[in-house]
């Protein structure tokens, strides 16, 4: 599970806006804080930021887009500034700025967002419902960029 989200990176995060609507939104800064606990930097995201102050609510779900596998992650949210709490904004900035290697983190990340997870399950392709190994499709999708990408450069 570790190595999936720190491998992938892009996290899908839901939230419930103020008038109930859902409102998802990528986050290429999805990654590990400890053994119960997800964050993603806020480098752009005001509505998610809005969105989670009102109701701390959120799932995150991470999917590797070549085996077609992931997991869904539920929980509560906290977001953290460097005003509320500097010593701690910090702590969880060296993530980004040591291990992660964000360009220019102090500068570019307004908020972090601690998410203590209460759920996670599993996500897998329908693709797995027929015979078909992991390498197959592994395969069909590795084609299936390649091909995307040829059609973009043409």
């Amino acid at each position: 599970m570790k190595r999936l989200v720190r491998e992938q990176k892009l996290g899908f995060v839901a939230t419930v806006s103020p008038n109930g609507s859902p409102n998802l939104s990528p986050k290429g800064t999805t990654t590990i804080w400890d053994d119960s606990h997800l964050m993603f930097a806020d480098i752009a995201s005001p509505n998610t930021i809005r969105n989670l102050e009102t109701n701390p609510s959120v799932e995150v779900n991470i999917v590797d887009p070549f085996i077609r596998k992931g997991y869904r992650f539920k929980g509560k949210a906290v977001v953290h500034t460097r005003q509320d709490d500097s010593k701690y904004f910090e702590e969880l900035l060296s993530v980004y700025r040591d291990r992660e290697k964000l360009r220019e983190a102090e500068r570019r990340i307004k908020s972090i967002v601690l998410i203590e997870i209460e759920y996670a399950e599993p996500l897998i392709s329908p693709a797995y419902d027929f015979p078909v190994s992991e390498r197959e499709v592994i395969e069909k999708w590795k084609k299936y960029y390649n091909d995307l990408e040829h059609r973009q450069t043409s």
